[in-house]
């Protein structure tokens, strides 16, 4: 199935996969009602475009090769690699009250984009932590390219080794990162003891719906998905809030902001065919094709798995407890 239609089928709400089953059982059909004539010359081979590029041998451990973090650009924005550009991380982190006073923590920088836009928005200094390393390289060469080396600093740590984050800060802030962490309280842990007194701690994360999405194939394909090399680790949204209350966080804010997720993804991909059609042009263009196509498919299943509910994305604002809490309701 070509490129072109396996990116129709994915815009329009269908299943690539399914509907290559559906047009390979039609070619089937058709082939058997024809007359069984000798070819006049031996038919040649499909070529077809290889699944995996060099860089996806070369770094098996790190999902974000130079095609994938290009076309991340290209969809979401400079500095982002997934939903959620500078208006909203701006909207969503006004609960931070940050100011040019502050230091903020971040758990999951990926480019530096988020880290920036709060940076520049409200004056704090952000030290964002992030798991690629190709991600941190490229996020401080963008941060020192904006002038904000300094107040935009990201740093290469693995969240099941990191055991400080060397200072202690005023807020902290994890966007869609949780989700991949196997030790989530020790994770919450860690934050908690690195926030000042009546800190804040924003988080934005996937969760499950419900505890019985762990049996259905669909939570299967998304779990085990090649996009997703770095295995997804998933609690529900109660879960996820015992976790921030067992770190000894009070929570201000827990709400489901799903349909505002789900909002962001159909924005962004809605000029997916113009991305595509600037990229044919390119020298590189068959490669960035497929990596823009593997982003389409696999934002395609996690949007589907959103709209069923199975998969949500939640917000938390939790607060640390004082040292002499003066109030009865901090305890």
């Amino acid at each position: 199935m070509s490129l072109k239609v396996r990116m129709m089928a994915w815009w329009q709400g269908y299943d690539p996969a399914d509907v290559e089953k559906l047009l390979a059982r039609k070619a089937a059909l058709q082939q058997s009602n024809v007359p069984e004539d000798p070819p006049k010359s031996p038919a040649s081979p499909a070529k077809t475009a290889p699944d995996v590029s060099p860089e996806d041998l070369e770094l098996p451990f790190d999902p974000w090769d130079s095609n994938r973090v290009e076309i991340a650009q290209y969809i979401w924005g400079e500095g982002y690699c997934g939903p959620g550009g500078p208006e909203h991380v701006i909207s969503v982190s006004k609960l931070l009250a940050l100011s040019p006073e502050m230091s903020l923590l971040e758990i999951g920088a990926n480019l530096g984009g988020p880290a920036r836009t709060l940076a520049d928005k409200f004056g704090a200094w952000v030290t964002g932590y992030e798991t690629s390393e190709r991600l941190v390289k490229l996020a401080n060469e963008k941060s020192l390219m904006a002038g904000m080396a300094k107040k935009a600093d990201i740093k290469h740590f693995s969240t099941e080794e990191v055991d400080s984050f060397g200072r202690n800060f005023d807020r902290a802030f994890a966007k869609e990162a949780f989700f991949t962490i196997e030790n989530k309280a020790r994770m919450m842990g860690l934050v908690e003891a690195h926030l000042k007194p009546s800190g804040l701690f924003l988080m934005t994360d996937f969760v499950l719906g419900s505890d019985n999405v762990l049996g259905k194939e669909s939570y299967r394909q998304w779990r085990e998905s090649e996009q997703e090399k770095r295995r997804p680790y998933m609690v529900t949204s109660a879960e996820l809030v015992d976790l921030a209350k067992k770190a000894r966080f009070n929570i201000r804010v827990s709400e489901n902001i799903t349909p505002t997720y789900i909002d962001l993804i159909n924005k962004a991909w809605a000029g997916a065919d113009k991305v595509a059609a600037q990229l044919s042009r390119q020298e590189d263009g068959e490669a960035l094709l497929q990596a823009l196509l593997k982003e389409a498919e696999f934002w395609s299943l996690r949007r589907r798995m959103m709209e069923s509910g199975d998969l949500q994305v939640w917000r938390l604002l939790a607060s640390k407890k004082s040292e002499k809490p003066s109030m009865m309701s901090n305890w």
